[in-house]
């Protein structure tokens, strides 16, 4: 995709979404974080049916440590990958709480030394919670980078990388989330609907479905 159309995609996604943001529940850095690494192989619908009565009760880390693992595993035992995320969650409140007097850390580096922590994880935290113009790249936006021809890659770090060198910078701030949404709801999987996406003029895409 050539630089002018790449511009003119992000411009008429903003047109229509002026501010997005992330579907998972969150109300401070924390929660942000604690939501993201129970998303993993996750639904953000699923991760906020747990996350709310969960957060009514333990929404920092010193109070997801008095809640114990075996209680926080009752509250997110529908998401998949329970066990593992309790325990993740558990371990990464004692690292907040150790290391960083409970506050959630502002660096990637910092982030991605937690427990479940990995650098999408870390990307979507330092967007969502502290306005970074950072970009996880999850399967929606891999296929998008490699579907429309923005930014083809072989893994997610090469597609990432290509993203921010490409995305003009008054767009980098959000085009995570409207990447994501646009993936989640028009540009999907297996039928992608060409035929309403407001970019289908601008796409690579070989196999589009216009009618």
């Amino acid at each position: 995709m050539k630089k002018s159309d790449i511009s003119e995609f992000f411009r008429r996604l903003q047109e229509i979404n002026p501010e997005p943001r992330t579907e998972l529940n969150y109300s401070s850095p924390f929660t942000m974080l604690v939501a993201v690494v129970l998303s993993a192989q996750a639904t953000d619908v699923g991760v906020n049916k747990a996350t709310g009565p969960l957060f009514a009760v333990a929404d920092t880390a010193e109070k997801i440590l008095e809640l114990g693992e075996e209680d926080l595993r009752d509250y997110i035992k529908s998401i998949g990958l329970y066990k593992t995320k309790a325990k993740n969650v558990i371990k990464l409140c004692e690292a907040l709480i150790r290391d960083h007097g409970g506050e959630v850390p502002q660096t990637r580096e910092e982030l991605e030394k937690l427990a479940g922590v990995g650098r999408k994880t870390a990307n979507v935290v330092l967007n969502s919670a502290f306005g970074q113009p950072t970009i996880a790249v999850d399967t929606h936006i891999f296929r998008l980078g490699n579907r429309t021809g923005i930014a083809p890659g072989k893994n997610p770090l090469e597609v990432e990388k290509k993203l921010e060198k490409r995305i003009p910078k008054g767009y980098l701030l959000h085009a995570h989330h409207w990447l994501i949404l646009h993936g989640r709801y028009v540009c999907k999987a297996r039928k992608p609907e060409c035929y309403r996406c407001i970019v289908a003029d601008l796409c690579d895409f070989k196999g589009k479905t216009i009618a």
